[in-house]
């Protein structure tokens, strides 16, 4: 017989599974932060700065206040404990589950192979210099390299061929991340980078997309097939022979949850708290809402961000974070950073259909948090919104 479990108890499964059953810890260092990223599987990069970089967020959302010079030193070290690859997009990964992405990396190298207008066809040179000059000098970011280029080999071999190249060697594996200064990443050969375990780690396609669909089961806690596909960014036949194969194994334990089309999957080891008690502001690339269907399934939570949509015809915000409230997506917020001016700017707010104007006494003091974390020293709100009135002046009165 199928177990049955409630919509409700399906949100706080997956919020459990991503951290957010646990109060902030009195004090953020390094064994918090590597639990963490533990947990979660990866932080995935953006380079969007209007508020904060995409990456910090999820830390802040589940810890609290944190340095982030902390992560960066852990998570951008030249030889730590993570690494940069495609993982669900591009992100920080351990550098443990690098090598369960070979596969990736082999099929971007036969679909270049396949491809006779493909880039690397006609710049083998290129890519022979690019992995040469790193052999020679170390790990470089694109910047040096691209100076040395024009240096030494004439104007054919510009920014764009550097790029370029760069990145197809990134995809293919056969050029890893050295960690990023300023945001921007330095490139290595994996032997300057990663312990000589992880290079010499070939897992078969089989096992190590069934450990991929592993990792992303524990990180939901409960899912469709299609949801632990969407973590990994791993194909829907593949992902469901991992499934049927840790489903056989007792991992996976098939459950129903009321309102759910597709079969749901319930992880063994899956806390199953009877509250949250939470309050986030989350980054649109956080795993709890990037796949958007999933989070219209959890939250009953339809989300776009609005970068690329012109402002006139924009609904809720440039770079709009859903609001989380313990086990609600409560509203939606635009937050610039105006870092010159020392100020905070909520240039939006909303709250949630069926969701009411007193939410903002919730709202107020992650605000508030996010401001003492960032260095800012004012906060304003706009009246654009259906919660920017009320959280306005629940700023002003405290």
């Amino acid at each position: 017989m199928v177990d049955t479990v409630s919509a409700a108890s399906a949100r706080r499964i997956a919020l459990a599974a991503q951290g957010f059953a646990r109060p902030h810890p009195a004090t953020v260092g390094a064994r918090q932060l590597n639990a963490l990223i533990e947990r979660v599987g990866l932080l995935q990069l953006d380079s969007v700065n209007v508020f904060e970089r995409s990456h910090y967020l999820p830390v802040f959302a589940r810890l609290g206040h944190y340095d982030k010079a902390s992560l960066d030193a852990l998570t951008f070290a030249r030889r730590g404990r993570y690494v940069e690859y495609w993982a669900h997009e591009a992100a920080v990964i351990p550098v443990e589950t690098w090598p369960l992405l070979r596969w990736r990396m082999e099929e971007y190298r036969q679909r270049h192979a396949a491809d006779l207008d493909a880039w690397a066809h006609s710049n083998r040179s290129m890519i022979d210099w690019l992995k040469a000059e790193l052999a020679e000098k170390g790990p470089m970011p694109a910047s040096a390299i691209e100076h040395d280029a024009n240096k030494r080999s004439g104007p054919w071999w510009g920014w764009s061929d550097v790029k370029t190249g760069l990145e197809v060697l990134f995809r293919w594996g056969e050029l890893v991340s050295a960690g990023r200064t300023r945001f921007e990443r330095s490139y290595a050969l994996p032997e300057q980078v990663l312990p000589d375990a992880v290079i010499h780690s070939h897992i078969p396609r089989d096992d190590a997309q069934r450990q991929l669909v592993r990792h992303a089961a524990e990180a939901h806690g409960i899912g469709t097939a299609g949801d632990f596909a969407d973590y990994f960014r791993m194909g829907r036949a593949d992902t469901l022979t991992a499934v049927q194969s840790l489903a056989d194994e007792g991992v996976l334990l098939p459950v129903t949850v009321p309102g759910w089309k597709q079969q749901a999957w319930l992880h063994r080891d899956a806390q199953k708290p009877r509250r949250i008690n939470t309050g986030a502001l989350l980054s649109p690339f956080d795993p709890v809402v990037w796949d958007r269907k999933r989070a219209e399934r959890l939250f009953d939570f339809h989300y776009r961000i609005e970068i690329y949509t012109p402002a006139p015809k924009r609904v809720f915000g440039y770079y709009s974070l859903p609001i989380l409230i313990d086990d609600s997506v409560v509203g939606r917020i635009d937050l610039k950073n105006d870092r010159q001016a020392g100020v905070l700017r909520v240039q939006s707010a909303w709250h949630e259909a069926g969701v009411g104007q007193e939410i903002a006494e919730r709202v107020a003091p992650l605000v508030r948090s996010a401001a003492v974390w960032q260095g800012l020293d004012d906060i304003t709100v706009s009246d654009w919104g259906t919660l920017a009135g009320p959280l306005a002046a629940e700023l002003a009165r405290a």
